[in-house]
């Protein structure tokens, strides 16, 4: 298994975005984001720098493994 890496907000907004998800929503500075097919919905910090632990449970709700989420950043 791959070491999760230490990316911003942004990063994983934009990832999630090359991997189905669409920009549903914002509050303050957490966006929402959805994939239709299959349901799922995200909640991303636009924050400077994601812990690892944040990343990771974003990662379980999205449905995305870490080397297929690499790929996509």
């Amino acid at each position: 298994m791959t070491k999760l890496p230490r990316i911003s907000g942004r990063k994983c907004i934009w990832a999630l975005q090359r991997a189905g998800f669409r920009i549903l929503r914002q509050k303050g500075s957490h966006v929402i984001l959805r994939c239709e097919v299959p349901f799922s919905e995200v909640i991303v910090p636009d924050h400077k720098e994601l812990d690892r632990g944040t990343l990771h449970v974003i990662l379980h709700q999205a449905g995305l493994d870490i080397d297929t989420f690499l790929k996509l950043r």
